[in-house]
């Protein structure tokens, strides 16, 4: 009996896409009572890119996609699958078909996947695992999320946070294996602690029979608690994937965080003693993108230069449900 041959996954393209208009936290202090100190000294945040009222997650998704299609050295028909981790979607159903349309990826089946802003590594992990069944040999992952649509902006402790953008990257089979290792983790004790909730509103139909009709409320955080549990928790998670992985942390080469709190980011890095200079900041620009900001973030630097072939990087994402997960990867081929 001959042993069947193991297939490794690779990240071999990045792209991003960010609206172009820009709210800075003087435009923040005039929706609240905030100033641009208050909102850089407990965030890092100094802006946040906001998309206007036609530009649609499907366009800024489709954006992304080309640059890491295009980085990746293959057509849009060369993708088996398309995965959109995002909370935002322009329709209930789903927008990822959209996407797939938009491409031109005609031959990848396309769904949506729901995981808020640990969305981008739940989508890496689940992506993996189509690649090294041999299911599929090219996928295509995107993070994208508006979330300026559900922000309460008279809420001085949510509008000050987020932004809108979209992250990509292509997953492509080969015979080494460059995503080293993760682990994911949810805890549905704590999910009152941040929410996007449905509300419904009583609709009699006929006697006897009421369904439930009605919108999204707008996005509810307790910070204290959320802050808590990422400092906790992403510190541990990374810990498991790199246990996972077979390397120490002081062998990694950069430390990309969802882009959330730099105090976060601060504090992770120092529990790990991981130096300033490896970990991945650009939330002073974005402010917290949810499921894109580790794409867009993963992008830059690429694109700068900063992040060369065959570095390893640590990523980690956190957020709603709530959910937290970690994975290891080499850049590139």
């Amino acid at each position: 009996m001959h042993q069947q041959q193991l297939i490794g996954v690779a990240i071999t393209g990045s792209g991003s896409a960010l609206p172009p208009v820009a709210l800075d936290n003087h435009g923040v202090s005039q929706l609240v009572e905030t100033s641009d100190e208050w909102i850089a000294s407990r965030t890092g945040i100094r802006q946040r890119r906001l998309a206007d009222p036609t530009t649609s997650l499907v366009e800024l998704a489709v954006e992304a996609a080309k640059g890491a299609i295009a980085m990746a050295g293959i057509a849009p028909t060369d993708l088996d699958l398309i995965v959109l981790a995002t909370s935002t979607a322009d329709d209930l159903f789903g927008s990822a078909g959209k996407i797939q349309v938009e491409l031109g990826a005609l031959q990848a089946v396309a769904f949506d996947m729901t995981a808020a802003c640990s969305g981008f590594v739940f989508g890496l992990a689940t992506a993996a695992q189509f690649i090294r069944t041999g299911v599929y040999r090219n996928v295509l992952l995107i993070g994208a999320d508006i979330l300026s649509r559900w922000v309460n902006w008279t809420d001085r402790g949510t509008c000050i946070l987020f932004g809108d953008g979209a992250g990509a990257v292509v997953m492509q089979a080969q015979s080494s294996d460059r995503l080293l290792g993760f682990e994911l983790r949810t805890d549905g004790t704590q999910n009152s602690s941040l929410n996007l909730k449905f509300q419904a509103e009583p609709k009699k139909l006929v006697e006897g029979v009421t369904i439930g009709q009605g919108g999204y409320q707008p996005i509810t955080m307790n910070g204290k608690e959320v802050y808590r549990f990422a400092v906790n928790k992403v510190p541990e998670v990374l810990e498991k994937a790199a246990f996972h992985a077979h390397i120490n942390i002081a062998e990694i080469d950069w430390l990309i965080l969802h882009q959330a709190n730099q105090r976060i980011l601060d504090a992770v890095a120092e529990r790990l003693n991981i130096p300033p200079a490896k970990v991945i900041s650009n939330l002073a620009n974005y402010g917290n993108t949810s499921a894109a900001s580790i794409a867009i973030a993963l992008d830059e630097s690429v694109r700068q230069g900063k992040i060369q072939p065959g570095d390893i990087i640590a990523a980690a994402g956190f957020g709603a449900g709530l959910s937290w997960g970690a994975a290891i990867f080499k850049w590139g081929k």
